[in-house]
């Protein structure tokens, strides 16, 4: 189990750090492009902050418990071991139980969302974070020593019928479809733009600065609410998705871009959602930051 968590600590954390801009594009089996949607999707966060992260202080928490029966030598090992058991169980199924959901976000709702058919986007360290979920429930249930199998599997199936309405009321909670009027459109920009931020678009523009997007990404679009309606206007922005309108894929591919939206400034690229203030430093600008 130790070993388990291990492996799915540094799955999520992976992902954590590369939504957090640590790291680079991720390769993913299943495209890049896919692995994005799923990520970058209305269930990718939870506070503000990736799932992965969540996930991983799981595993972590997994691997802890897994190891302190093996690294006490006292009298109190027994006693420990019996209540490490219980706690494993409890996390494993709760993580199992969670993991079943997001597949099934994954294969039914996010594809819905994207406007896509379904089971056509999917990510494969979901996919094995999934897996090394299910797996540690099982040898929870298969190595515990449980005297009463019984007990364990009612408390086990009442944590499980928990999880599940929790868990779904959730993912119900953040089915919002794209407010896009058409397929490869990106949703409008609601936002009023003030006139500094109108001026830094203006001069992002004349310095050459371009912002990669796809019309999916729910980034982008902060990225664009951030500088208004007007504003956003005065960009100029690449779609990168290959099914949205006046495409530039091949233009994309060859900057061998990390996420979306990434800013390109000075010749540099830079992923991420950047504060107004941000990019006006990155592009020296010298009008009016009142934004």
């Amino acid at each position: 189990m130790a070993v388990l968590a291990t492996v799915g600590a540094i799955d999520t954390g992976s992902i954590t750090l590369k939504r957090w801009g640590f790291f680079g594009a991720l390769s993913c089996p299943g495209g890049k492009e896919s692995c994005d949607q799923v990520l970058n999707s209305p269930w990718g966060t939870v506070l503000g902050q990736p799932l992965s992260l969540f996930g991983c202080l799981a595993y972590l928490t997994v691997l802890v418990l897994a190891l302190l029966p093996l690294l006490l030598r006292s009298e109190n090992r027994a006693v420990l071991a019996q209540r490490t058991r219980w706690a494993l169980f409890f996390l494993t199924t709760a993580m199992a139980v969670f993991s079943a959901l997001l597949m099934v976000v994954m294969v039914f709702a996010i594809p819905a969302h994207y406007s896509a058919p379904t089971g056509s986007i999917w990510c494969f360290f979901c996919i094995l974070s999934a897996l090394l979920s299910l797996s540690l429930l099982v040898l929870s249930l298969l190595e515990g020593g449980w005297e009463d199998r019984g007990q364990v599997l009612f408390r086990g199936v009442i944590l499980a019928l928990l999880v599940t309405v929790v868990g779904i009321g959730w993912a119900t909670s953040l089915d919002r479809p794209t407010t896009a009027s058409e397929k490869g459109v990106p949703p409008p920009v609601t936002s009023v733009s003030s006139p500094a931020a109108v001026a830094l678009a203006e001069h992002l523009s004349s310095t050459g600065a371009v912002m990669y997007t796809a019309y999916w990404c729910p980034h982008c679009h902060d990225q664009k609410e951030l500088f208004g309606r007007e504003a956003t206007t005065k960009l100029k922005i690449v779609e990168c998705a290959a099914d949205g309108r006046d495409n530039q894929r091949a233009l994309c591919e060859s900057k061998n871009l990390q996420g979306f939206p990434t800013w390109e400034i000075d010749g540099k690229l830079d992923s991420g959602v950047k504060p107004l203030e941000q990019l006006a430093r990155l592009s020296g600008y010298e009008g009016p930051r009142n934004f």
